[in-house]
Parts: structure tokens; C-alpha cells; sequence
């Protein structure tokens, strides 16, 4: 269980606090771009670093953040806080046969996470980062992955995912150990959002993309 005393950072805990005031009422929490250094540094484990009072501002603040931007998760570097906490959240679109296998994926806290594949198959997809505002890129994923976390709790929890919700869960939890998914993406992929709208968006699977532009799914 979270909030061991040994375990309370002080110091910490009042830098959240007032990062929480400045968001106000609407609890909307600036998002770090690319270059600023946290997004690149390990994240420390959670270990109730945090009054239980105050994690639960940031969760929330973190949850309408993510909603806001909007998005479909958001990690704690992504704000700021160099801590192994993240949000996730997303819901079945209209299109029954969209190729990405978009599934249920109802809201959770995900706290120290960490995944492993199941199986060998990947899928190549663009993919996007509230850190790295308007392009996106493709990304090969694990297809299968068996999550596990804690909640905010400390309860442990361990789950197979697969599809869309599972490179959610891999996106995420990279952003903890310092990688963003542009490292490992096709570079020449790389699109604005506009472009992405104009020309590649009508097909999720991005095998014209690559024809065109030049790069390698698989």
C-alpha cells in the first residue's frame, strides 16, 4: 500500500500543490514539449511520495487535462513530475471496422507500469503525442502485450491487453523510462496533423503512406 511515511517527499508534495493552484478551477495542467529534460529521464517508482489528499488532485487534474488536450493518455513527465503515474482512457468510435481494433478502454490510473509481449505479432500505425503537438508518425507495436500496475491504491494488477488499447498501455508506459514514440517510429512517416488529415487519414493502415513517402511497414 501507497503512503508509507519513510517514503513522503515534502519538498515534492508542495511543488504539486502549487502546480495544482496555478491550474485552477478548471484543473488544466500545462503539457511539456520535446526538450524539456523530464521527458527524457527515468521516472522515479511512486512509493506514496505523495499525501494521499494531494495524488488524488493531480490524478484528477492529470484525467481532465488528458480529456482537454485531447487525448487518450497522459504520463506524469508530460506535466512535469518526474514520478511513474499515468492516466489512460478510451472508447469505441463509430467505425466497427476500423482496422487499429480500437476497443473499450474505460479510465484507470496506471502507477508503476511495466509490459511484456505476448507472442511476436506486431502492427504498424500512426500514432500521435500531446508532448509533440501537431505531427504524428507510424509506430510498430506489440500487438499483445500482459500489462501490469498498481492502482492508486497499491493494489497490483496484471492483464492481457491487445490492439489499440495495448499500444496505449506501451505509449504510456515508455514515457516513464524516458522514450517518446518518435524514437522508435518511422521516421519518414512523419506527417503534420493537416497533412495527415489531407492525404493518409482515410486508411488507418498506412501501407500508401509508405508507398509515397518512402518507408517500410511490416
Amino acid at each position: 500500500m501507497f503512503g508509507r511515511k519513510a517514503a513522503f517527499d515534502a519538498d515534492l508534495n508542495h511543488r504539486v500543490e502549487s502546480m495544482l493552484a496555478e491550474a485552477g478551477k478548471e484543473e488544466l495542467l500545462p503539457i511539456v514539449q520535446m526538450g524539456e529534460p523530464v521527458l527524457r529521464q527515468q521516472a522515479q517508482p511512486y512509493k506514496g511520495q505523495l499525501a494521499a489528499k494531494t495524488v488524488n488532485r493531480l490524478l484528477k487534474a492529470m484525467r481532465a487535462t488528458m480529456l482537454e488536450a485531447p487525448g487518450v493518455g497522459l504520463a506524469a513527465p508530460q506535466v512535469g513530475l518526474g514520478l511513474a503515474i499515468a492516466v489512460i482512457e478510451d472508447h469505441v468510435r463509430d467505425d466497427e471496422d476500423d482496422p487499429r481494433q480500437i476497443d473499450e478502454l474505460p479510465f484507470r490510473v496506471i502507477i508503476n507500469p511495466s509490459y511484456e509481449p505476448v507472442g511476436q505479432e506486431t502492427a504498424s500505425f500512426y500514432e500521435g503525442c500531446l508532448s509533440l503537438e501537431g505531427f504524428q508518425a507510424v509506430r510498430r507495436r506489440w500487438l499483445d502485450i500482459t500489462a501490469s500496475w498498481e492502482d492508486r491504491s497499491g493494489r497490483k494488477h496484471r492483464q492481457r491487453m491487445h490492439g489499440w488499447p495495448a499500444r496505449i498501455f506501451q505509449h504510456e508506459t515508455d514515457h516513464l523510462s524516458g522514450e517518446v514514440y518518435i524514437d522508435k517510429a518511422e521516421i519518414r512517416s512523419l506527417s503534420s496533423d493537416d497533412n495527415l488529415s489531407e492525404y493518409w487519414a482515410y486508411d488507418p493502415v498506412p501501407s500508401e503512406a509508405a508507398r509515397e513517402l518512402g518507408f517500410t511497414i511490416s
